[in-house]
């Protein structure tokens, strides 16, 4: 199932929640761009956070372009607008359909 905005398709790949650990046993660092406080409340092992309201200010430090990234928020809208944004940044990403409401996997705090 792909999921398109607006009716536009996307520029970058969309892949579903149960394909995660895939991409991070192939090496991508899971980007979780929610707000410091939901992050706090459980993400992801590893996971980085960057919320996207630093990125749509222009914020993208601590991000690498030789990184690629795994973009994720709680429930698929705030990783698109990001993934939009990485684009015309020139990162290197997987966006997530659904988000941590959708996940089943291990959470650190």
């Amino acid at each position: 199932m792909l999921l398109a905005a607006c009716g536009q398709e996307a520029d970058y790949e969309t892949i579903q929640i149960d394909q995660v650990a895939e991409k991070q046993d192939a090496g991508y660092t899971v980007l979780d761009v929610r707000e410091p406080s939901e992050f706090d409340q459980g993400h992801i092992p590893g996971a980085q956070n960057k919320p996207l309201t630093g990125m749509q200010n222009g914020d993208f430090d601590g991000l690498q372009k030789d990184t690629k990234y795994v973009v994720i928020c709680q429930s698929g809208n705030r990783s698109q607008q990001a993934s939009e944004l990485m684009l015309e940044e020139g990162y290197e990403f997987v966006n997530v359909a659904q988000g941590m409401s959708s996940w089943e996997g291990d959470v650190e705090k």
